[in-house]
Formats: structure tokens, C-alpha cells, sequence
């Protein structure tokens, strides 16, 4: 029986051998990326150096031939080439910044202690498994589902490599948390006291509070969304707003404007009377036309995260401790799923690919209207079956 080849990217045994004074020979079969198996030899001054030249030799072959990872490889050295990609990804637009600063807290904070020591052979279903179960009891769901985002990115590298047949982490359980909490909108009643509320709360004028309310109710939008409209992107007389930019914090750069996370997100809006009359006061009063609607003390652009840990200081009584930034979007979504539009309309409106998300996270809407118990009337009454029928039939009843 023959003997089976080499894996493609590997070598043999290295041989040493001295053909001159202070001249040294070292060689070894490499298999290529093409399947043909070829001797490498590199020569030195001395055994050991002529080993090193070779060694040196053949991994560069390898990286040519398209793969730096091998099932020997350490977890984290594979982790940071991925994470090269991610910043690649962030360097030409496809990737959040966000993202990428949170992937790498989950680096560096959990999966790099977890599992950077184990070999890219070691990573099988029960190694992230267990890393997963441990890290889930100890950090909760949240942190534990990025987490298993970054390992399965990693590992799905290493696949591609050739490294691995399979991601481990396709086959790991399921992340579980607790029943999630239903979408609640605010009522006609609550949003009304909200905005008297901020009204009269002197840090939550100055913050803008109150129009910023308004202008996340008009149109569903994020707040970082909200503080990343410019003048130039509204338009008044045609009372409507284009939404295209959201505002983040980048690691390195500070507060930057950045596209929205996808092609749907950028949607123009049109506007409620209301909020058109509200954006004009503020056209009137503001000292800059060029910037944004709602800049900071300075003209500039607002930290989302500053302006929500005001909103949570000026929420004041425990009536409104449940309201946050996403609850202006989940009233807009419930308000517009109550006039009865479409799914699919609400969710371009909120900048969403699938109208199925929108319906599951967003609509706040419980209860179901009389129709349907109109339509149910005649499940157990046969006069009102017969009735039913007629009418759908133009008064002729169908034989049964």
C-alpha cells in the first residue's frame, strides 16, 4: 500500500549535511500548494544556521502559498490576524468602529485569557463550549454572546486556513437568558407629562432635551442618529430630514460621524407638522447653520453616551425610570403599527432590513383589535356562519 502524501503546506524530515569547509547543507521535502512535492535546501557558515535559513525558508512557502495558520497554532496569534481583518474592515467603512473597540475588550478581557494558550487543533466543541458555559455564569448573557461572535469569527479564519474542517462554535449550545421583556411604548398621557417634565428641568433644557424628545418621536430615529443631523440635511419647506450618519466615539479619533450600520438606514423622512415648526425655532435661534442640529456647548458634534446619562439624571420620578433613548423609537414604531401601516413600512422608517425585527423588538402593541373577535363571532353559531357566508357569497349561499 503506498504511503500517503504530505498534507498540502508541509514538510519532511531536515537533513543536514557539510559539502565544504564552512559550508553547510540543509534540505527538506515540501509539499506545495499545487501538490507537487519539491526538495528546499538553503546552505550557511554552520548546521545550525543552515537549519534556521531553511526553517525560515519554508514558512515563508507557506504564508505565499496562502495560509499562516496551521492546527498547531496558538488561539491568540490566530485571534490577532482576525482582528487585523476587523480593523481592515473599519478602514474602509464596512465595519463600526464600535464594533471593532468592543471586540477588541472582548479580546483582551475574556476570550484571550479563556482560551489564547490552546492550539488551533485544541479548539474543539466541548474546549468553547465550556469556556462559553463558564463565561456566561460568570459575566451573563450579554458579554458571553459577544464573545462567542469573536471565537466563532476566529476560528471561522482558521477554517478557511485549512487549519480546522469544521467552526467548533456552530455546534456549542445555545446562549439562553432570561424571558425578554416585552417592547412598551410611551402612552399619548406619558409622553405629554415627559416633555413637561424636561420642560421644567433646567440641565434637561440646556441639554436640549426636550426638542431632542421630539425629534426622536417624529421619526423613530436612534439618538445617535438624532446627533448626527446636520442643517444641510433638512429641509424645511419640503418638511423632511435625511438620515445617513450616526455619531460614535471611535478609540483614537474621539467623536466622529460615521454612516449608518447598513444601505437602509440611510432613508429621508418626512416630518410631522409639529416637529417641522419645532426644527424652525431651532433654525431661527441656532448661531451656526453649517453644523449640527443639535450640537454641544461648543457648536460641535454631542456625545451620545453623555446625553443618555442625562437623560437618565432628568427621568426624574420612578414613573419614568423605565424610559430610555429606544423607547422614543419603540412608541414611533407602535404608533405607526396602531394606524395600521404596513411592517414593512415601519421598518424603513426605522432603518431596518427586516421588517421582522421591527414586529419583534420595536412594536409595543399587545392587544388586538374587535375585528377579530367580529370575525370569530360565528365559530360556534351557525346562524352567523350562514350569515357570514352570504354576504361573502353576494347573498347566494354555496352548497357545503
Amino acid at each position: 500500500m503506498p504511503r500517503p502524501p504530505m498534507p498540502l503546506g508541509t514538510y519532511g524530515k531536515i537533513t543536514c549535511y557539510q559539502d565544504a569547509p564552512k559550508r553547510w547543507r540543509a534540505f527538506a521535502k515540501f509539499r506545495d500548494f499545487d501538490g507537487v512535492t519539491r526538495k528546499v535546501t538553503k546552505s550557511a557558515s554552520s548546521k545550525a544556521a543552515a537549519e534556521r535559513e531553511l526553517k525560515r525558508s519554508l514558512i515563508d512557502r507557506v504564508r505565499i502559498g496562502g495560509s499562516v495558520i496551521a492546527p498547531d497554532t496558538k488561539f491568540s496569534e490566530v485571534a490577532e490576524l482576525w482582528f487585523k481583518d476587523v480593523r481592515a474592515a473599519v478602514d474602509a467603512g464596512t465595519r463600526s468602529p464600535t464594533t471593532a473597540d468592543q471586540y477588541r475588550s472582548t479580546l483582551d478581557r475574556h476570550v484571550i485569557p479563556g482560551l489564547g494558550a490552546l492550539r488551533v487543533r485544541e479548539m474543539t466543541v466541548p474546549s468553547v463550549d465550556a469556556f462559553l458555559t463558564t463565561l456566561r455564569l460568570k459575566k451573563g448573557v450579554a458579554t458571553t454572546k459577544t464573545a462567542r461572535s469573536v471565537v466563532s469569527g476566529v476560528l471561522g479564519l482558521a477554517v478557511r486556513h485549512g487549519a480546522l474542517s469544521v467552526n467548533p462554535t456552530r455546534e456549542v449550545s445555545r446562549i439562553e437568558g432570561g424571558r425578554k421583556k416585552a417592547p412598551r411604548a410611551l402612552t399619548l398621557g406619558e409622553r405629554q407629562q415627559w416633555l413637561t417634565q424636561l420642560e421644567a428641568d433646567e440641565k434637561a433644557v440646556r441639554w436640549d432635551l426636550p426638542d431632542l424628545s421630539r425629534f426622536m418621536l417624529a421619526t423613530g430615529v436612534r439618538v445617535g442618529e438624532a446627533l448626527a443631523v446636520f442643517w444641510s440635511a433638512v429641509d424645511l419647506d419640503a418638511g423632511v430630514v435625511q438620515v445617513d450618519f450616526n455619531v460614535v466615539r471611535a478609540k483614537g479619533e474621539g467623536l466622529i460621524r460615521k454612516s449608518t450600520k447598513t444601505e437602509y438606514g440611510e432613508r429621508t423622512l418626512p416630518l410631522p407638522t409639529w416637529a417641522v415648526a419645532m426644527l424652525r425655532k431651532r433654525w431661527e435661534e441656532a448661531a451656526n447653520h453649517d453644523g449640527p442640529v443639535f450640537p454641544d456647548s461648543l457648536g460641535g458634534l454631542r456625545d451620545p453616551s453623555n446625553t443618555l446619562r442625562v437623560f437618565r439624571q432628568t427621568r426624574g420620578s420612578e414613573d419614568f425610570s423605565w424610559v430610555t433613548s429606544h423607547v422614543f423609537r419603540k412608541t414611533a414604531a407602535t404608533i405607526l403599527d396602531e394606524a395600521g401601516l404596513t411592517a414593512r413600512l415601519i421598518a424603513d422608517q426605522l432603518g431596518h432590513s427586516r421588517p421582522s425585527m421591527t414586529q419583534d423588538v420595536y412594536m409595543g402593541r399587545k392587544s388586538v383589535g374587535r375585528e377579530a373577535a367580529d370575525v370569530l363571532e360565528r365559530a360556534l353559531d351557525a346562524k352567523s356562519d350562514a350569515k357570514s357566508a352570504r354576504k361573502v357569497h353576494g347573498g347566494r349561499r354555496e352548497d357545503r
